[in-house]
């Protein structure tokens, strides 16, 4: 149960998120229509959960190998230097969100230090900040996760 949890993460988490955002958007354009009056911490909402929605996109896209790349150029190599390529692009995603984390983190920090607060909810920014962090740790997970995979794949 808990690997089924674990392999299937970000599609559920996403998958709520996705329900919350429509939900939120969908009650915003009724009370648009029907009241005449809009909503205007939807936006915030659902701006902010967006940036969870692509993090989550791009740690599932790792998870599974779907992330676009250039077989054209690749394809050109023997398959020992293809592996070696594939590993290698990996490794340079991971580093990417190891600076996210990094640069995501130390904007967290000063947000909590200023006590910076959304203009519409007035709830702590770092609420929706830690996202970045956390989402990008995902990300780092998956490519971990798929770098070893294709070091075991013998083809």
């Amino acid at each position: 149960m808990k690997q089924k949890f674990l392999d299937h993460f970000e599609e559920g988490l996403a998958g709520i998120i996705l329900l919350v955002m429509v939900s939120i958007a969908f009650i915003n354009v009724i009370t648009r229509y029907l009241v005449k009056y809009s909503l205007s911490f939807t936006e915030e909402i659902e701006v902010n959960l967006f940036v969870w929605m692509v993090l989550l996109g791009a740690a599932a896209g790792f998870k599974k190998g779907a992330h676009l790349g250039v077989n054209f150029v690749v394809n050109f190599f023997p398959e020992r230097a293809r592996k070696i390529i594939i590993i290698l692009g990996y490794i340079l995603s991971a580093s990417i969100f190891i600076i996210l984390i990094y640069l995501g983190i130390k904007e967290v920090m000063d947000e909590i230090l200023l006590e910076a607060t959304s203009e519409s909810l007035g709830i702590p920014v770092w609420w929706y900040t830690i996202g970045v962090p956390i989402g990008s740790g995902i990300v780092i997970w998956r490519i971990i996760n798929r770098i070893m995979i294709e070091l075991k794949e013998e083809k």
